[in-house]
């Protein structure tokens, strides 16, 4: 079932049973959880092991991928003043590893990459990991909470429009303007380590 095609969708608050409903439409076959921590507090029914089981029991496959792809990454080189930096995390071999799972399980799995956040542009999964993968050709779909569709590139003028960037410009390629829109979400949504803000660690 080679597709090169990858989704994204968010467990949000979802029962387990809408969730899974949510993938079937889909006709999803395997899980990558992008979750740097894969519990939930409010939704424990998305801890990682509860949500494991529950996929396995209607046949979709799970991996883990927080250790490669996840937001709140250990290495601190991809930290400045404390918060993470994307384009220093996309650049770490770990990253890099974990894309490439992702682009090879696309060759036989209808994949999911699973994180929190319900709208897509509120999590990392969309601004970063969807982004790499784009970049490699990758056919990009982020699933909604009401189960409609979005590709990759409706989101990316979203995003654009929610910072007014969506016009044309005399001075600025829309790449560029994208580019800008991607930095200005990046510094609203990536995670912040205060005890490396405030003990100034790493030296940059």
């Amino acid at each position: 079932m080679a597709s090169n095609t990858v989704f994204t969708v968010g467990h949000s608050t979802h029962s387990i049973s809408g969730f899974l409903s949510l993938l079937q439409k889909h006709a999803i076959t395997a899980v990558a959880d992008v979750r740097s921590m894969p519990v939930s507090r409010f939704s424990p029914q998305f801890n990682r092991y509860a949500v494991e089981r529950s996929l396995f029991e209607v046949d979709i496959k799970y991996v883990f991928l927080g250790k490669q792809l996840g937001a709140r990454t250990e290495d601190l080189a991809c930290y400045v003043d404390g918060r993470v930096r994307y384009d220093l995390l996309a650049r770490t071999s770990d990253f890099g590893s974990g894309i490439k799972r992702l682009r090879n399980g696309s060759q036989s799995e209808r994949i999911a990459v699973m994180c929190t956040e319900q709208e897509p542009l509120d999590c990392h999964r969309c601004v970063l990991v969807a982004r790499v993968l784009d970049e490699y050709g990758i056919t990009v779909k982020h699933i909604h909470g009401d189960g409609h569709v979005e590709d990759h590139a409706s989101t990316m003028r979203r995003l654009m429009v929610n910072f007014g960037l969506d016009q044309e410009d005399l001075f600025r390629t829309s790449v560029e303007r994208l580019q800008e829109a991607l930095e200005r979400q990046e510094q609203r949504i990536a995670y912040v380590n205060e005890e490396l803000r405030n003990d100034g660690t790493p030296g940059r």
